[in-house]
């Protein structure tokens, strides 16, 4: 693998859903990976486990949410195998990006600290370090998690905050390596299948998603692949 995404390149979306009702996250960040101009393969990683093949063709990397917890290894020990991917894709330097459980599984593989917390759900306002990855991103960002980094892993700092959640996102001082704990893929259309499945609050504030622009978090990560 080599940094650098160009035409004939793909980007390789790694599946980390165990619920297979709830894999409806991963098909919307191909949808916006492809509309920011990337080739786009999905490995399912919760079900096949070890090393996907496709690997050696990807020139960048996202990690997908889950609804497992980074410390439930006893159940699901391919979280081992992709724990142990983490620091390859940083020695690397293959452009990553870890979403939500995947913003988890990257801290904890390089060291950090992962706790169960409860369900938060809403739209909250966040702050966002001047950083590439957050350009046009808009500061209402929509959160659907129970799980929080409490510790960065190591080389890692953050990048964004809340005031109730610290490490919102992180990157890596050397490698480029991004990891967030909102979906960029969660747009207003996702809103019907989630509050079915994890609830919403009923407040208009939480509910409007005028000026939630979070999908740009996807075109930034192509354009930094690129370059």
């Amino acid at each position: 693998m080599v940094a650098g995404v160009v035409e004939s390149d793909v980007i390789l979306v790694l599946e980390n859903e165990v619920d297979t009702d709830a894999r409806y996250f991963v098909p919307e960040i191909r949808r916006h990976l492809e509309a920011a101009g990337a080739r786009v393969r999905v490995y399912t990683y919760a079900d096949s486990g070890g090393r996907p093949d496709a690997l050696a063709e990807a020139e960048a990397v996202v990690l997908s949410g889950s609804t497992a917890g980074v410390y439930e290894t006893a159940s699901y020990p391919w979280m081992d195998e992709l724990r142990a991917l983490v620091p390859e894709l940083v020695g690397e330097r293959v452009p990553t990006l870890g979403i939500c459980f995947g913003h988890q599984l990257v801290n904890d593989a390089l060291g950090g600290t992962v706790e169960h917390r409860g369900l938060r759900k809403g739209i909250e306002t966040v702050s966002f370090d001047d950083d590439p990855l957050f350009d046009g991103v808009g500061r209402r960002v929509p959160m659907v998690h129970g799980d929080f980094v409490t510790e960065l892993g190591e080389r890692m700092e953050r990048i964004a905050t809340a005031d109730y959640y610290e490490y919102l996102g992180s990157r890596h001082r050397d490698a480029p390596l991004w990891t967030v704990q909102y979906h960029p893929e969660f747009t207003a259309a996702l809103l019907p299948q989630i509050e079915g499945d994890f609830g919403w609050p009923t407040n208009d504030r939480d509910r409007e998603f005028d000026g939630v622009s979070v999908e740009r978090t996807f075109e930034n990560f192509v354009r930094l692949a690129t370059e």
